[in-house]
Parts: C-alpha cells; structure tokens; sequence
C-alpha cells in the first residue's frame, strides 16, 4: 500500500509541472492589436475551407438569421455546415417544422456552396449541444452509458427523426455529408456526465446509411492538446474510446475539433486558461489520427478549427477595444496554419477545415470591428 502511495504521489508530481505549464491566468480582455495582418498564412492546397453555422448562438446575439447567413455566404469558402436542430423542427409532440432548416439549405444552394448537414439527433453542434425535444426524453442519468438496448423508444425516435431529415434533403446535390451526432460518445462538458453508446451510435449511422447509401458520413470529436485535457477525456472515455476513435471505426470522415485555448473559470477579473498551444504533446493525437488515415486511406478534415474566444461563459463576450485571451484575431490564423503545417508533416491532404465562429466576427463586425473577417479573409485570399 505504501508503495502504491509513493507511486501515486511521484505520478502526480510529474505531471503537475506540464500541466501547471499550460495555465495561463490572464485579463479576459486583451489589447486589439494588428498581428493578424503580419502572419504568414499556410497555403491549402486542394483543402477546402468552411464555417459551421449555429442557428442557436445566432439568437443568442441577437442577429438576424437570414440576413447574417446571406452576408457569411457571400464569402468565397466552399463549405458550410449546418445542423438540424431536434427540439427547433419538433418543438411539441407530432410537430414538424423544418422551415428554418428549408431556407438555409436553399440559401447554401444559391450561393454555390457545398453542405454538411448534422441530422444529430441527440448531439448537435452549438451550445448547449443537447437538442433532444423535451417530450421524447427530458433527461439522461448521469454517469452512465446510453445503450440501444437499455433506450429502445428514445432510439427510435432518434433514428426516426435521422431518417426523416436525410430524406427530406437527399434530393440537393450540394448536400455532400451528413454527420452524425456531434462528439458523440463523449460526455457533455461540464454540464452532464452520461455518454451515448457504441451501440446507440452504431444505429444511427445505419439509419442514415440505409436513408442514402450513396453519401459519406461525417464524425467528429474534440481533439486534446493540453495535458490535462488529454488526461480528463482518456479517464472518461476509456471505457469504450473517445469519438474521435469511434469516428475512426464507423465514419467515412473523420472530424476533428481544435481548440488550443480555453478558459477554465473566472476569478474576478482574471480567468484561468488552459493553453495548449506551445505543449509538445500539442498535436500528438493529430499524428496519430494523420498517420492512422494516410495508412488506411481515410478521409480526415478538421470539423471545428478554433476562430471565435472561448472564455468562462457560455456566450463569448464582446469587449470594447480589446479581443478576448483565448482567441484573438490572429489565432484565427494561428490555429489554421497549425493544422495544416501538421498535415503537410504527414504528405497528408486534409479534406477540409472549418472555422468556428462565423456567428461571432458579425457580431464584432456590429461593434464595428472587422479585424476577426479580415483575418479570415488573408486566408480565403490564399491561392491554392
């Protein structure tokens, strides 16, 4: 036992210096400062770039949606991704109401963009990332696994629902994907502990394989780059793997989400960060995912590339004359070259890389600053 102690502690004590090394405790509120325009910019090659667009996190700044999705199209990206939100289309039992969904792939349509579509059902991209309508499940039990054969009604409604909107948009050319669940076996943040089964997964991607068998499916998960992160999602997820090892085993495209930097909690007027960014072991799972792919042949994009702050608040904040610690303009580029200077490593195309937070450079456009679309638009300017 004495041993084991000693073990524990030395264990403990090694780690504590890396991960004390990725803390940052900062001013949410940072200068604004011009560096985005002196960064060097990463060429695509045949990648091809997007935004995600979440019709949630647009309400909750009070934008427009069609007028807000109009101006982000207008941009000469490839892609875009939307998500098919479950509780927006079936807000009370045997409602269906897909208008919102209607207009915004007729609109992708008409601007010449591709579409990746996320039919969920229960996890979608964008806060609070659970969308499950709250007269077909009002609340999962923490802690545990959600298996097919222990949710059987909850499972076909999902599947029900899946096979629903995959019909409905099949007939679109420029639909190319349709993703299923967002994370999928991973637990919900903070915020709730219980995770979707292999199992209950599985049968989803069936559902939309067997609505359109001709059309690849698009997973992804949250790609670790601080130690403790790293460490936190293998604990949780060990059982049965993360969704990015999930993704690898069902998906025909593996999706992969960047955050470098993150806020962990405020303390007054400071917060805590974990920062990623210069760790060694920054990119390791990347590698892995990289080298994994080039052998076998896989597609791989990065589904989420960190563009918008994400601070200890659940809607990113707006500071006057200052960006936020955890993504100011320049990381937009910063994350960006990162991942495709890794790509480039391996001799490996990445399929695409979509940034996130289209929602949030209108909102600073609002507030009259454009740094964070201009910083996109140094990349999208890029000859390929």
């Amino acid at each position: 036992m004495r041993r084991g102690v000693s073990m524990a502690v030395g264990l403990a004590g090694l780690l504590a210096a890396p991960v004390a090394s990725e803390l940052r405790i900062k001013r949410p509120a940072q200068p604004l400062t011009d560096a985005w325009q002196h960064i060097a910019v990463e060429p695509r090659g045949s990648t091809r770039l997007g935004i995600s667009y979440r019709s949630p996190q647009v309400h909750a700044f009070g934008l427009d949606p069609r007028s807000t999705l109009s101006a982000l199209l207008e941009r000469p990206f490839d892609l875009v991704r939307l998500g098919a939100y479950w509780s927006r289309i079936e807000p009370r039992r045997g409602a269906f109401e897909p208008g919102e969904l209607d207009w915004q792939i007729e609109a992708a349509e008409r601007a010449g963009k591709q579409v990746i579509l996320c039919v969920g059902a229960l996890k979608t991209f964008g806060y609070p990332e659970f969308f499950a309508p709250q007269h077909v499940v009002s609340s999962l039990p923490e802690g545990q696994r959600i298996r097919a054969a222990d949710y059987a009604s909850l499972l076909a409604a999902a599947t029900e629902f899946i096979a629903r909107i995959v019909e409905r948009y099949r007939s679109y050319a420029h639909v190319v994907a349709w993703q299923v669940e967002h994370e999928s076996v991973d637990p919900l943040g903070m915020e709730h502990s219980w995770r979707l089964d292999t199992s209950f997964v599985e049968a989803e991607v069936l559902a939309v394989r067997s609505a359109d068998p001709a059309r690849p499916v698009l997973m992804n998960g949250y790609l670790p780059v601080s130690l403790a992160v790293r460490l936190t999602q293998w604990f949780q997820t060990r059982d049965q793997g993360d969704s990015v090892t999930v993704a690898q085993q069902l998906a025909d495209i593996v999706g992969i989400d960047f955050y470098p930097c993150h806020a962990l909690l405020s303390l007054g007027r400071r917060s805590v960060y974990l920062d990623g960014q210069r760790s060694p072991w920054q990119l390791q799972r990347l590698d892995q995912v990289l080298g994994w792919a080039r052998r076998h042949g896989r597609r791989v994009m990065v589904s989420e590339g960190q563009a918008e702050p994400w601070e200890a608040v659940t809607v990113p904040p707006n500071p006057d004359f200052g960006a936020p610690f955890s993504c100011p303009p320049e990381r937009v580029i910063e994350n960006y070259n990162a991942c495709l200077r890794r790509a480039r490593l391996w001799q490996f195309v990445l399929d695409a890389y979509l940034f996130w937070g289209a929602e949030y450079w209108m909102v600073r456009q609002r507030a009259r600053d454009s740094s964070y679309l201009q910083a996109l638009g140094r990349i999208l300017e890029q000859v390929r």
